[in-house]
């Protein structure tokens, strides 16, 4: 699909957990018909994010390693550890994809990230696709396999969630860029397929890939007054 429209292009760099996760929450509860849809590029402290429905008191010891830079994600899923990696938020009008069910959504929002990858010589697929991959949840997200998770050489190499409502779709993920452990619960990254990018030239080769494919024209935007107010009240109500 062609949108031929205009995106908003927000990038932030090096937010804590609690900013970063609130600024996606802000976009979806902000976000009207007809509004102009937005494309986000971040990055993070090293912090970690819980999935919506995941208890983080269940987690004493990881919000402690990590100074309680922690937060909620306005998605599902299982915990994610950040600070080596890239992330992306989409936030569109349903009636610009057809009112698309929610796979069919992850299946087009998602092929600029494999228009990514394959600008980067790496063949990628969804895990859905790859019949020697069983789908399993985890309370981890970087060790279970969802349907439209990515996967490259039969690793994963980054997820996808959604939140929608009547006049909004938000969709994000995270790709990770070098390697920061070998524990399996931060999962593969670029680095570990033989590709060195820093958070610039990833940034660069992610709006190339979406350019590309939906042939859009990018706006660069920074949050308007009505979204830095929402932001502070719920960073305030944390």
């Amino acid at each position: 699909m062609k949108f031929k429209n205009k995106f908003r292009l927000i990038i932030t760099q090096k937010l804590s957990s609690i900013i970063n996760s609130n600024i996606d929450k802000t976009l979806f509860k902000n976000f009207k018909k007809n509004d102009l849809p937005i494309l986000r590029l971040y990055s993070w402290e090293d912090c970690i994010t819980f999935g919506a429905g995941q208890n983080i008191d269940d987690y004493r010891k990881l919000q402690d390693d990590y100074n309680n830079n922690v937060s909620k994600r306005i998605t599902g899923g299982g915990v994610l550890f950040h600070g080596h990696d890239i992330s992306y938020t989409i936030v569109i009008d349903p009636d610009m994809i057809n009112n698309k069910d929610v796979k069919e959504t992850y299946f087009l929002l998602c092929q600029f990230l494999i228009k990514f990858y394959e600008n980067l010589g790496l063949k990628a697929k969804f895990a859905k696709e790859i019949d020697e991959i069983n789908l399993s949840k985890s309370p981890f997200c970087q060790i279970g396999f969802e349907a439209y998770d990515i996967i490259i050489d039969g690793k994963k190499i980054g997820g996808n969630a959604q939140k929608r409502s009547k006049n909004c779709i938000l969709q994000h993920g995270s790709i990770p860029l070098f390697k920061k452990s070998d524990d399996e619960v931060f999962g593969s990254s670029l680095e570990d397929f033989g590709v060195k990018m820093s958070f610039d030239s990833a940034k660069d080769a992610l709006q190339k890939a979406f350019k590309e494919l939906f042939e859009v024209e990018f706006i660069e935007d920074s949050l308007n007054k009505d979204e830095k107010n929402i932001l502070e009240k719920l960073i305030k109500d944390e």
